[in-house]
């Protein structure tokens, strides 16, 4: 029976999604949430083997505190989902300063502390898993959600180091790169005002978040059938490193590698041309 640690529990997420998929197998769950009473009844039926806790993934001092009382409960963690996360609209130029700040400490710099209160444990027992929620806007820029993008960028490069960092020790890092789901995550923008700070990037930005309101609901992937996808690229003879999840996101993300190769071998002989 192995022990996760799901961190963005939300009801209508991926969160809560992977906690059932685990719970399925037999496996016992922590789940965080900023308000646990959210997941009250939802935990109810599946006794001790669910813990959740109230988290604030960006306050590092309950990050520690919630994973040493996982730990002393079910005795280690062995998967670790960093699944909490989200993103604000706004132009680079643009974007108000508070915005920018809140998507990096909630998207990269929480995840950081996550990983590193893990850990420690995962080291001492010679294994674990990590899984990493990242985005396919963590692979090509989203218009409008320049700073999300950037946060999952920088996810993915932390991933690529830290995968060589703790295989030494027996975890393992698998990434994942959804993209569009039905979950609750674009339901909030619909009251979310426009705090854009220049004038000339308004209409870009209010046509971005008309966009996501009108396709709530309507997203293709199902969070289910993606769960599923990384659990049977966890437990694969050969585990990929990462895994894109969705037709329309598989293929954005295959346009731009075969695109970045074209033009990285097109331009091959001005990067030859650089050394000595």
């Amino acid at each position: 029976m192995r022990t996760w640690f799901v961190t963005g529990g939300t009801p209508g997420g991926f969160g809560l999604v992977y906690a059932e998929a685990a719970l399925k197998q037999g496996d016992q769950v922590v789940v965080t949430a900023r308000r646990p009473s959210e997941l009250q009844a939802w935990a109810e039926p599946h006794g001790d083997r669910v813990l959740v806790l109230q988290l604030d993934v960006t306050d590092a001092e309950q990050v520690r505190a919630a994973v040493r009382t996982a730990e002393e409960r079910f005795g280690g963690i062995d998967v670790l989902v960093n699944n909490a996360g989200r993103g604000w609209f706004g132009s680079i130029e643009g974007a108000p300063d508070e915005t920018i700040r809140r998507t990096f400490d909630l998207n990269l710099f929480a995840v950081v502390e996550v990983i590193r209160a893990v850990l420690p444990g995962m080291r001492a027992r010679g294994g674990g898993l990590i899984v990493n929620m990242s985005s396919v806007a963590g692979l090509v820029g989203a218009q409008g959600f320049g700073y999300y993008s950037a946060a999952k960028f920088a996810l993915e490069g932390l991933s690529e180091t830290l995968r060589h960092e703790v295989e030494p020790f027996g975890v393992r890092v698998l990434v994942v790169e959804p993209g569009a789901f039905r979950t609750k995550a674009f339901a909030g923008f619909r009251n979310e005002p426009v705090n854009e700070t220049v004038d000339a990037y308004v209409p870009m930005v209010e046509g971005v978040k008309a966009a996501f309101v009108e396709h709530d609901g309507k997203q293709e992937g199902d969070p289910e059938r993606g769960v599923q996808a990384v659990i049977s690229a966890m437990n694969a003879p050969v585990p990929p490193q990462r895994i894109v999840l969705g037709n329309s996101g598989y293929d954005v993300v295959v346009a731009m590698h075969e695109n970045a190769l074209a033009e990285l071998r097109a331009n091959e002989k001005l990067s030859r041309g650089a050394d000595f």
